[in-house]
């Protein structure tokens, strides 16, 4: 439970740190699926929808933009939606190998280590 425990805490520290760039991230995300929704006359909300479905790269297309200049927008959200899902993953890692050091003996790790190799 102590390794949750320093997991959650280191974790939720890191995004702290970059949370400007994540919130600069996710803002443009935001703004540019509405600069679509308005391209494209959608409501705002298919806007936001969209723009989300889009940065995770899920792409269900039950709507999609007709025009280039959207289409050209969904790529650069697409593209910030990557950064953005690269940066949580490598968050997440980094955390998860801090409290691996700090819960679990060394020994043990070389023990695993040497089984796969």
């Amino acid at each position: 439970m102590e390794f949750t425990f320093t997991f959650i805490r280191l974790f939720f520290w890191g995004i702290y740190l970059i949370s400007p760039l994540l919130i600069f991230l996710g803002s443009s995300i935001i703004i540019m699926g509405q600069i679509v929704c308005r391209i494209e006359k959608w409501n705002k909300f298919d806007g936001l929808y969209w723009s989300c479905i889009t940065a995770t790269t899920v792409g269900y297309g039950d709507i999609r933009p007709l025009k280039k200049v959207s289409r050209i927008l969904s790529i650069v959200i697409a593209l910030t939606g990557l950064m953005l899902t690269g940066i949580m993953v490598s968050v997440t890692l980094r955390t998860t190998s801090i409290a691996f050091e700090k819960h679990v003996d060394k020994s043990e790790i070389e023990k695993v280590r040497n089984k796969f190799n």
